[in-house]
């Protein structure tokens, strides 16, 4: 393993770089959020060296903050990093789009598909998924809760994730394992390898929260005056993606507040494309475009999809540009800086109680799994296979024996 808290070596990178990168984890990133964040570990920490761990362990508390997809929110500051604007694009589209297809596809082909969440194959890829966590939650330990501190610091935070599931329980591990940071723990004076370039002018950040904020309370007033079902199916989605935190599973009952008992989407087609979200790779926020195109009360098909997607994303990138410019000189704040600390060793608790809920307990399903998710963590942890490897082999490994 690559010593993952040394400063990064690889030279600065193009966007062809950052679009490769991402979309070989677009079609390998099964798992959900949590996953998600251990695939990126593994690709630009320990593999290429992009960044240390200390500034991925910021950028991945950064983003829990925020509201909206924390993984998503993560691939774009990571290109917006290596390659700018250009490369915070492609980092979303080589993520999301995969994704987008499959399930925009799935949307027109759901009556005849049905339910496919119990298939053998996506089985084995959430026994893969268990292995990715782990192996993530390992490296992160190592260096994010070394010291008997921050290692009590992130058993406390997965006590309390487990004790207060959702969204709530996770923004509020992260804020008390800040507030204990600041009160106990040191921070170290030599930060540079923390740093993490993000490269937006404060103009820009500041337009973008602006932004932000006035979509939030315009585009309900435009709908009213308008009545456009374009903009009513635009505001549903941008109001899920601005005001939800947790990402992922947290955001379903709203969006099927807003579709279902509204009458956009059926019960069942809504349930159907649920479990098809979780076989597909990527953020499932990407489940917005098959309602989109499902969507009865207005555009559908292609255009309701890629309406729904802009509404639901968009969020996430304006607040990752509005944070981007003041990031850095934040967190050198020494009072931040032990926040973070604390924080850190919060993000690994919490990762540690994700591992168990909804991971393993969904993963893991009896003899066969464990011994997918074993081989798998093997295969990543001692025979440094690439991940996109063991996916593919424990899909395999599902379709065959389950």
């Amino acid at each position: 393993m690559a010593k993952s808290a040394a400063h990064p070596t690889a030279p600065e990178g193009g966007v062809g770089e950052v679009a490769r990168e991402f979309s070989r984890l677009g079609v390998t990133s099964f798992g959900g959020p949590v996953a998600h964040l251990g695939y990126f570990r593994t690709a630009f920490v320990e593999r290429l060296r992009w960044m240390s761990d200390r500034a991925y362990a910021d950028l991945v508390a950064l983003c829990q903050f925020l509201p909206g997809p924390a993984s998503s929110q993560v691939g774009m500051a990571v290109g917006l990093s290596r390659a700018g604007y250009r490369g915070m694009a492609v980092a979303w589209a080589g993520f999301t789009i995969p994704s987008i297809i499959a399930l925009v596809l799935f949307g027109y082909a759901v009556d005849s598909l049905g339910d496919i969440s119990n298939a053998g194959w996506i089985a084995g890829l959430k026994a893969v998924a268990v292995a990715v966590v782990a192996h993530a939650l390992l490296g992160m330990a190592k260096n994010l809760a070394s010291d008997r501190e921050r290692a009590t610091i992130a058993a406390g935070a997965m006590v309390f994730v487990l004790l207060v599931p959702g969204a709530f329980g996770q923004v509020g591990a992260i804020a008390a394992a800040g507030v204990v940071g600041i009160l106990w723990l040191r921070a170290k004076i030599d930060d540079a390898d923390a740093h993490l370039p993000l490269p937006v002018r404060p103009a820009v950040g500041i337009a973008s929260l602006v932004l932000f904020v006035a979509l939030l309370a315009a585009v309900p007033l435009l709908v009213t005056i308008t009545n456009s079902d374009a903009l009513r199916l635009f505001d549903v989605f941008y109001r899920s993606g601005a005001l939800v935190f947790g990402g992922g599973h947290v955001v379903l009952p709203l969006l099927q507040a807003e579709m279902v008992e509204t009458g956009m989407v059926g019960v069942e087609e809504f349930l159907a494309g649920y479990g098809a979200a979780q076989a597909v790779p990527g953020p499932l926020f990407t489940f917005a475009a098959y309602l989109g195109a499902l969507n009865e009360g207005g555009p559908n098909g292609i255009l309701g999809a890629a309406i729904a997607t802009v509404g639901i994303f968009l969020p996430a990138t304006l607040l990752v540009l509005g944070v981007a410019p003041f990031w850095n000189r934040v967190r050198q704040i020494p009072l931040i800086r032990r926040a973070l600390l604390g924080v850190n060793a919060g993000v690994v608790g919490i990762l540690a109680a994700a591992l168990y809920d909804p991971v393993f307990t969904s993963g893991i399903t009896g003899p066969v799994t464990m011994a997918i998710g074993v081989a798998a963590f093997i295969a990543l942890h001692s025979w440094k296979l690439a991940p996109w490897i063991v996916v593919v082999l424990g899909a395999l490994a599902g379709w065959v024996f389950l």
